[in-house]
């Protein structure tokens, strides 16, 4: 009805503006609004610029009216009027955009509010053990924080690479670990490194028959095998190099322990046929497969050798007791990472851009996610750092902007988010430099809302 009665009002037909306001208001009406039409509960966002992620367009000096924590209109004010009675909030010389989307986080209870300051307004959290997902659930009931997404616990081939993963020894056991995680609410399942394609197969069934979505790090599986047998994304760009390797090589540092398994998968990129990538890149967009490339990820590790690293700025949203409990310098130790390591890192990186780019360029979707808070990532401020990756890799900065919004609601299956539309949860950042131009422009925030309340 809005698109209809907007081209009414640029004919210039006599009473077509008339016409718009009556009919406004009378959404208004249909919608709760007090009977006298009144904005009365009304907030009415006014004079800033939306940014509208699915086409790319511009709405300069816009109106953006919400109620009840969701937008019921979004239009030029020369086209949408402000109804009377409703709180007006002056966003001239801002841009507004649906609020960012972690795809790929750990969080401590810490994070949310660490998230909620960078204008992170979901989170999906793949990882955190089921008493944590409690702890977590119950810190969203008390205030502010992100909408959350839970797997609850991953679930990982015999011996698990973490203890508090659930053990899946066989494929007839998948259905009582799935519902195991259903009971307890979660909206995902998440695999690891050690599901062959066989327990992934019978993961998979099993959580659709609970009608839950699986993400999946690979390691025994590579990423073509797991986009086939259906799951819905695959993170840290896993198993990209496992699709291209013939030998036993990857397969078998995946067998000795999570550190092997990730060195060598790094390594791998370096060496990867151009051909073969780029046939990997289009295959994985044809099936529809979401990548959390995790891009902050691999760059902040093929760093660690780097002192720059340790004063990011981002920093400064980590507490005290966080930062010590990452004892980076005990993981390089458990790795066994030394300085040509992190070299043939970086040497990855150059690859893995190009990966991203040409997977893209085939039609394929990438969404933001952060890996925080494992060491050095920092839950919210990840995601502004994901975009900036992802423009590096040579995204536009729209496309890098979809990725944390309209893509990850894709992910989340959650189409009341990602995007400014009439019907979308009103969680929205207000920032003050326009981020077509220049992607880190996200990070000037000036306000941020969720479910329709100002948090910051």
């Amino acid at each position: 009805m809005q698109r209809r009665s907007n081209q009414m009002a640029r004919s210039g037909l006599p009473g077509a503006r008339h016409l718009l306001c009556a009919l406004t208001l009378l959404a208004f009406a249909v919608s709760g609004c007090r009977s006298d039409r009144s904005g009365v509960g009304v907030t009415a966002l006014v004079g800033g610029t939306v940014v509208d992620v699915v086409s790319g367009r511009l709405v300069p000096n816009a109106v953006v009216l919400i109620r009840d924590g969701n937008i019921v209109s979004v239009g030029s004010s020369v086209e949408l009027p402000v109804p009377n009675g409703a709180v007006t909030v002056d966003l001239a010389g801002r841009w507004i955009v649906p609020g960012f989307i972690d795809a790929h986080a750990h969080l401590q209870p810490w994070g949310l509010d660490a998230s909620l300051r960078s204008g992170v307004t979901a989170v999906r959290d793949l990882h955190d053990g089921l008493a944590l997902a409690d702890t977590l659930r119950a810190r969203v009931q008390q205030g502010p924080a992100p909408r959350l997404f839970l797997a609850g616990a991953m679930v990982d081939a015999p011996p698990t690479t973490y203890p508090d993963a659930l053990p899946l020894a066989d494929p007839d056991s998948a259905d009582v670990v799935v519902d195991r995680l259903a009971a307890t609410g979660v909206q995902w399942v998440k695999g690891y490194t050690h599901l062959t394609p066989t327990l992934l197969q019978a993961l998979v069934a099993a959580a659709r028959n609970d009608r839950l979505p699986v993400a999946m790090h690979l390691g025994l599986t590579n990423a073509v095998e797991a986009a086939m047998l259906g799951v819905s994304s695959i993170e840290h760009l896993s198993g990209i190099p496992e699709a291209a390797d013939d030998s036993l090589t990857l397969r078998a540092a995946h067998v000795r322990g999570f550190f092997a398994g990730w060195t060598a998968f790094e390594f791998a990129w370096a060496t990867m046929p151009p051909a073969a990538l780029g046939g990997i890149a289009r295959d994985l967009a044809a099936t529809g497969v979401i990548l959390v490339p995790t891009l902050g990820l691999h760059e902040t590790f093929s760093r660690l050798d780097d002192s720059t690293v340790y004063r990011s700025p981002d920093l400064a949203l980590v507490p005290d007791s966080a930062r010590v409990n990452w004892n980076v310098a005990g993981m390089i130790r458990r790795a066994g990472w030394e300085a040509e390591d992190f070299r043939r890192f970086r040497d990855a990186r150059v690859v893995q851009n190009a990966f991203v780019r040409t997977f893209v360029a085939a039609g394929g979707r990438v969404a933001t996610g952060t890996d925080a808070s494992n060491q050095l990532l920092v839950p919210g401020a990840g995601v502004h750092l994901e975009m900036e990756l992802l423009v590096e890799a040579g995204l536009t900065p729209l496309e890098a902007l979809r990725a944390a919004t309209l893509h990850g609601a894709m992910l989340l299956r959650a189409d009341h988010l990602g995007r400014i539309r009439p019907g979308a949860a009103a969680d929205l950042v207000v920032l003050g430099g326009n981020p077509l131009t220049e992607i880190r422009n996200t990070r000037l925030i000036v306000r941020v809302m969720s479910r329709g309340e100002w948090v910051k």
